[in-house]
């Protein structure tokens, strides 16, 4: 048995086959796998490893070189994706040996986080992951969006294909990787795959020739559904015209669905809203995803608050040894080595599903102790709390 990389036209029998058994209808008709090659274009920066045994493909899985907002600085993150075995090959081991050696790769390549949509959350939680929030979708009658119909909105909306209006959807969710907490995109190569396909509208709200909101979206037939994507704004002004817009369609279609990030309350959006909010997790097609970091380098110079603790770091193959981390300027000093135990200040025993917890701040100090993911003292909680308050990450990027 071999693990290697595989590259170009190799996935076409490597990779590809396999990805297509694990998350698609099969088996797949002749036709369907000629559109393999089209998809290989968005997979050329990809990092795809094999497991192999006598010529035969028995495990695959992938890591795409994506950024991502961490406390409000943005770094390179491994997007971990289409991990599949062999229906005759699972339980075997393979994917634990790929993963190892795809983070040991990603890692010595610069990448000091990761993040994955996970099949099932516990066999990832040993790998180091935490959960993170998942985006809801909010349901509701168009007709109840009504009253903004009447409403006197400033600026304007612009309504277009995505195939035209790509250059300015991109260039608003750089934006939004730049001011949020937990926002991934995926490298040009892989994101232009909307672009290409064509087949959602673009709608984007504009103050003074500035985008401040964007959603893309979809109708599927006359009387139907609005289904919209990822609702997109930076102020309650261009939500509304947004909305607003969705109001017009009142005579075509009933409902409008539309996916929103956790800290969005759509039932304050207006009185009278009927709408139904939903977050569903089911394995193995619909669980939140999923982050960790690989390196405590991606916590050094965050904003954060003025704590001071020493971790201990136990359990992991990317993260150990022991850390001061001191937040006493407002931006994080990590200090390893003798220096980090010439001092005393509360120590904490995390796992590096622990440690990510409390980055991304998903979970409070006590929480890590209850979930098991650390030995938190009441003194390093304190200040663990202190220099990661809680911040809830919006995942953007849909793998």
């Amino acid at each position: 048995m071999t693990i290697r990389r595989v590259l170009a036209d190799e996935r076409l029998s490597t990779s590809f086959p396999l990805q297509a058994y694990a998350f698609e209808s099969s088996p797949i008709t002749d036709s369907r796998a000629g559109e393999f090659r089209a998809y290989l274009p968005y997979n050329d920066g990809n990092r795809t490893l094999v497991v192999e045994k006598d010529g035969v493909t028995l495990a695959t899985a992938s890591a795409i070189p994506m950024r991502q907002n961490l406390r409000g600085r943005v770094q390179t993150m491994a997007g971990v994706a289409g991990v599949a075995t062999h229906p005759l090959a699972r339980r075997q081991g393979h994917i634990r040996a790929l993963l190892r050696q795809l983070l040991d790769e990603m890692r010595d390549e610069g990448h000091p986080l990761s993040a994955l949509w996970p099949f099932r959350p516990s066999f990832y939680e040993r790998f180091g992951y935490v959960g993170l929030p998942k985006a809801r979708t909010a349901s509701f009658a168009v007709a109840d969006l009504a009253s903004l119909l009447r409403a006197d909105l400033p600026g304007e909306v612009v309504w277009e294909r995505i195939g035209t209006g790509y250059p300015t959807w991109r260039e608003f969710t750089e934006r939004c990787l730049r001011d949020r907490h937990g926002f991934a995109l995926f490298p040009e190569y892989r994101a232009v795959a909307l672009r290409d396909r064509d087949e959602h509208w673009l709608l984007t709200a504009r103050a003074g020739g500035t985008v401040t909101g964007a959603v893309t979206y979809r109708i599927d037939e006359h009387g139907g559904t609005l289904t919209a994507e990822d609702l997109l704004t930076t102020d309650p002004y261009a939500r509304m015209s947004l909305l607003q817009f969705l109001a017009r369609h009142v005579d075509q279609v009933t409902t409008a669905r539309v996916r929103i990030p956790v800290d969005e309350l759509p039932e304050l959006w207006l009185t009278d809203l009927d709408v139904h909010v939903e977050a569903r997790m089911t394995r193995p097609d619909s669980s939140p995803p999923m982050a960790r970091l690989l390196s405590v380098d991606a916590l050094a110079g965050l904003p954060v608050g003025a704590g001071r603790v020493r971790v201990k770091l136990t359990g992991d193959r990317w993260l150990a040894g022991s850390h001061l981390l001191d937040g006493t300027t407002g931006t994080l000093q990590v200090v390893t080595g003798p220096a980090a135990t010439a001092v005393a200040p509360p120590v904490a025993t995390l796992t590096s599903a622990g440690l990510s917890a409390l980055a991304y701040g998903v979970l409070d100090p006590v929480e890590v102790s209850l979930r098991g993911l650390g030995d938190v003292p009441v003194d390093a909680a304190t200040e663990l709390r202190r220099l990661f308050p809680r911040q809830l990450p919006y995942l953007f990027a849909d793998f």
